[in-house]
């Protein structure tokens, strides 16, 4: 009985280091990804839903996947910041989008009760909101990945990491890459052709043109300035704003009078007569806007509107992994002579054509002038 018990013990033994062995394996074998908070996330062998805190989200999701709804498991219809001619065109394509639960919106306060009854393997949220560390937990806890992304905050640096992330979730790494190496391309033969003396024309580029009847909202230091500076431009807004936004005084944007008026818009900015253009818009209602936005007080008065050196151009391109077009739109209006082969509608349509399963359609960027 005694050599019975040792030859079970020793059994037991070794079941339990190959148990041991077999764990470690498995956690060497998990994936692990490190998001955009710098969190190292441990991902479920087996995604197949994931929950989004913002519609822009889709349009990323449409470039690397031919069906993104399929996997979607929870969205916060936030339809006003993909611009309803978009969506309409989104929906006509996938049906399924209409039956796909209410999430919060990255614009609120994170509701845990929504996230929890959608059920999705990996919650894609973004960078500047979202849950507290608590709510993290509770929601790894009940066995919710939570994976941060940005394409708002810090896009010029932190769109292909982003959409790394969101192909690695989707299984779609293929695609994913096959569009960052375009990205790249473009963005290598932009870097290329600018010389270190090139000139540099200072940019005003006001955020949400017209959103109020106050002026102005700016792109400050770092986030979507980082375009203006690779595109070869210097944003005066970087000079006094320490933040990636902020206001400026106007008397300052008069006193600096900048060589080029860049102002951003959307669909959003109709209700309060700003800069409409993007999807749904002709060119000849974006310029009229334009036109409207640029004979505001002071800003009439700039030299850049003098010389016909004013532009408009849509959020859905400059916050999106469709970001290279906008870069592109920048290079041309800033160095017009260094770039007039450059043609960003031609990218643009290359875009629609080998990657997006919803193309974007409309008017992403204006100018008073002729030029493109």
């Amino acid at each position: 009985m005694n050599r019975i018990f040792h030859l079970e013990k020793g059994g037991w033994r070794a079941l339990a280091a190959c148990l041991l062995w077999l764990t470690a394996c498995s956690a060497a074998a998990a994936q692990t990804v490190t998001d955009l908070r710098g969190r190292s996330v441990t991902l479920p062998d087996n995604i197949e839903r994931i929950a989004i805190d913002d519609g822009r989200f889709l349009m990323a999701l449409a470039l690397i996947a031919d069906d993104p709804v399929s996997q979607l498991a929870g969205w916060p219809r936030d339809i006003n910041r993909m611009g309803e001619s978009y969506y309409q065109r989104f929906k006509a394509a996938f049906p399924a989008i209409e039956q796909v639960p209410l999430v919060s919106s990255s614009a609120e306060n994170f509701d845990m009760e929504s996230m929890l009854a959608a059920e999705p393997d990996v919650a894609v949220l973004s960078l500047s909101r979202g849950p507290t560390d608590d709510q993290i937990a509770l929601l790894e806890a009940s066995g919710i990945a939570v994976v941060f992304i940005d394409f708002f905050i810090d896009p010029f640096n932190h769109q292909a990491p982003s959409l790394k992330l969101l192909a690695t979730l989707t299984g779609h790494e293929q695609q994913a890459g096959d569009y960052l190496a375009l990205r790249e391309q473009h963005l290598a033969y932009i870097a290329g052709q600018l010389q270190e003396n090139e000139a540099r024309p200072t940019v005003f580029m006001e955020a949400h043109a017209g959103i109020t009847q106050d002026c102005c909202f700016s792109i400050g230091t770092g986030g979507a300035g980082d375009y203006i500076d690779f595109a070869g431009g210097h944003n005066i807004g970087a000079d006094v704003l320490t933040q990636a936004a902020g206001k400026l005084n106007l008397e300052y944007i008069i006193t600096s009078d900048p060589d080029v008026y860049i102002a951003t818009g959307g669909p959003a900015l109709e209700k309060s007569n700003g800069l409409v253009l993007g999807g749904g818009y002709s060119p000849e209602e974006a310029q009229s806007a334009l036109t409207r936005v640029a004979a505001r007080q002071g800003i009439a008065d700039l030299s850049a509107v003098h010389a016909g050196k004013v532009h408009g151009l849509a959020h859905q391109l400059l916050n999106s992994p469709l970001d290279i077009v906008a870069v592109e739109v920048l290079a041309k209006w800033l160095h017009p002579g260094v770039f007039a082969e450059l043609s960003p509608a031609q990218t643009l349509e290359t875009i629609n054509r080998d990657f997006l399963a919803v193309p974007y359609e409309g008017t992403g960027w204006i100018s008073l002038s002729s030029a493109e």
